[in-house]
């Protein structure tokens, strides 16, 4: 229920528009969130590279109903890809389709996102295209098997979610055309009818998924921070001889940072999320719906870093 109801608070404008001044939403954003401009997300990444731990940098937002926006946010992109470059930081970028103008025009978004990816090839780095709701699962796949990928192979890749019922279908058709795959377990709340309702289904499709991946997908990115999953990667991995070079884990900005420099330290690729811009609202409420104890968690160390403490 309070998972259920953190993820319809998520979609609420009005009550962003509420809580966006008030200093303890802040504070909580900014666990899960490297600040609101390029500079505080640069210097966060900066932060993590010293640890060996790489990144992918996300300007936080979700759909545009009109070109202007779009095109206002791929330049901040192509801003982002240039500051990333300067600074000679290990990081790529994440982008959604509808912040690119998906829900204005399939070829807006395609326009859009042709121009980032098209910077991030001059300077030999990686987009990865975020997978939203079940509704724009289909539309996302084929706009990058068929408008993306082809000519940008290496510098591409897309998100599937374990969630998803359908899911095990699309990481053999990503397989096949040998595309770069980030798995995760998915924060959207789904009907039963597309979904798993159960989070032990959604693990064990996971599993498989994983196991597909790393067999015959092209250096996956596994996303999670289930150590019983983690665990499972590297055991699957050993016994198929499947070097550490060949896939790396990803985790959440914010989440696990005592295991993200554990994984790095026994000698495995680890790279982070890192969000950042100002609406943070609906990924802070993702977050938390993910694991509500985090509500519980955040602000008992919010109100200790009060006290002095």
């Amino acid at each position: 229920m309070l998972r259920t109801s953190l993820l319809y608070l998520s979609r609420q404008q009005r009550v962003f528009d509420f809580v966006k001044n008030v200093g303890f939403a802040r504070k909580m954003a900014s666990r899960f969130v490297a600040g609101e401009t390029i500079s505080s997300a640069c210097d966060a990444v900066a932060q993590l590279n010293a640890k060996g731990i790489s990144a992918t940098l996300d300007l936080l937002g979700e759909s545009v109903f009109n070109e202007a926006e779009a095109r206002a946010t791929g330049r901040q992109y192509l801003d982002l890809l240039d500051r990333i470059q300067e600074r000679k930081l290990n990081a790529n970028v994440s982008v959604k389709l509808t912040a690119l103008g998906q829900d204005v025009s399939d070829d807006l978004g395609v326009e859009v996102v042709r121009e980032v990816i098209a910077r991030a090839k001059q300077y030999n780095s990686f987009v990865r295209l975020d997978m939203e709701s079940s509704a724009y699962t289909d539309r996302t796949l084929d706009t990058f098997e068929q408008k993306l990928f082809p000519g940008n192979e290496d510098n591409v890749g897309v998100v599937l979610q374990s969630c998803l019922r359908r899911t095990l279908d699309d990481v053999a058709r990503a397989n096949r055309l040998s595309a770069r795959v980030r798995i995760c377990k998915g924060a959207y709340l789904e009907p039963p009818a597309v979904a798993f309702p159960d989070k032990a289904d959604v693990d064990k499709n996971y599993v498989a998924c994983l196991h597909k991946l790393l067999t015959e997908g092209r250096y996956p990115g596994i996303a999670t921070h289930d150590e019983v999953i983690i665990a499972e990667a590297k055991r699957f991995a050993r016994e198929q001889g499947i070097g550490a070079d060949k896939f790396e884990f990803q985790m959440l900005y914010g989440v696990r940072r005592d295991l993200q420099e554990q994984i790095v330290k026994e000698g495995y690729r680890v790279r982070v999320y890192v969000p950042f811009g100002s609406q943070w609202y609906p990924y802070l409420m993702r977050r938390l719906a993910e694991r509500p104890a985090n509500i519980a968690f955040m602000a008992g160390n919010i109100m200790k870093e009060s006290l002095g403490g």
